[in-house]
């Protein structure tokens, strides 16, 4: 008998990867989304589409029931917003609206999609899952909403009410990113000419279906009450941007800015953004901020206890690219 799989966001980037992933696996799937929502990435795909809002504990317990997996996928991944009570609407009260809908119904494995904006930063190694990040030093409403959200999770799996696992995917990228993320939106600049310098930083970059991949790689081998890293490869960001100039035939920007000369535009981009509400700041102060420590991760934890084995990342920069100049129709 085939099982029902249960998947909020299932629509997005990361989201609609996992569902066509567990089609493939022949689960059922119920996608749970907003009604105003693009249903681009999922069209003509086999799943029963859950209407609902994270806010609306009815259409949650509505749409859940008679699941036997539940991927908590949904975010609002923005670093900026006008009302940065709805981040934490959705990241943490939507967070527990689903857990806590999911203690009413019987259900095999939750697994809660965070990131590895709640873990640490350095300026000198790589993060794992031990790290110790500092609340108060959190940068962003984005970071402290997932990490308030993990801490309510991991607080119903020590109370046994669901069996849980958590996910901390790190920079995903690749096709389908129809809503530019915030790296998904730096390779749109490139491609369109329109980066003259950058800023040196580090990421974790992984390909966004090794992501996807990873999640049933927790749902077989994940241990309750654990969380993974699901990240890719660790590199500087002007090699970042480097691949990406070569694999899209674009300049490469030249001119490495320190931040302390751009918070100024910052602080004006996001004064204009508040003042224009069609306009969102393309230069944040929390990005800035961000960009100041290094986010190298270490994915070695699922690779051994899961069997997770991410792709070549120039792989993954390359297909971003064709993919975005091919859907954007950009030259």
């Amino acid at each position: 008998m085939k099982k029902t799989i249960f998947i909020t966001g299932a629509n997005g980037f990361l989201g609609s990867r996992i569902v066509k992933v567990a089609l493939k696996k022949k689960y059922i799937v119920k996608a749970f989304v907003r009604k105003d929502s693009d249903l681009e990435n999922i069209k003509n795909l086999d799943v029963k589409i859950c209407y609902g809002d994270l806010r609306d504990k009815n259409s949650i317990e509505e749409s859940i029931k008679g699941s036997n997996i539940i991927f908590h996928v949904a975010a609002d991944y923005r670093l900026w917003a006008r009302k940065s009570s709805e981040i934490y609407e959705s990241n943490v009260f939507g967070t527990e609206n689903i857990i806590k809908a999911a203690t009413k119904f019987t259900h095999e494995k939750f697994l809660l999609t965070s990131s590895v904006a709640t873990l640490g930063t350095s300026r000198d190694k790589s993060i794992d899952e031990n790290s110790n990040a500092n609340f108060s030093n959190m940068i962003s409403d984005y970071k402290k909403s997932k990490y308030i959200a993990e801490k309510i999770f991991f607080d119903y799996v020590r109370k046994k009410l669901i069996k849980g696992i958590v996910l901390n995917p790190s920079t995903p990228i690749g096709p389908g990113d129809i809503k530019p993320t915030p790296t998904g939106r730096i390779i749109f600049q490139m491609l369109t000419r329109n980066m003259p310098a950058f800023v040196e930083t580090g990421l974790n970059f992984v390909h966004v279906d090794d992501v996807a991949e990873g999640h049933f790689l927790a749902l077989k081998n994940g241990k309750i009450g654990e969380r993974y890293i699901l990240g890719g490869e660790n590199m500087n960001f002007k090699e970042f941007l480097d691949k990406v100039s070569s694999f899209g035939n674009v300049p490469t920007p030249k001119f490495k800015i320190k931040t302390k000369f751009l918070y100024p535009l910052a602080y004006l981009n996001e004064l204009y953004s508040r003042i224009n509400k069609y306009r969102d700041p393309m230069l944040t102060v929390n990005g800035l901020r961000m960009s100041e420590e290094l986010m190298f991760f270490s994915s070695e934890k699922a690779k051994s206890q899961l069997g997770y084995r991410p792709r070549n990342i120039n792989n993954a920069i390359k297909e971003s690219v064709m993919w975005m100049k091919e859907y954007f129709n950009l030259k």
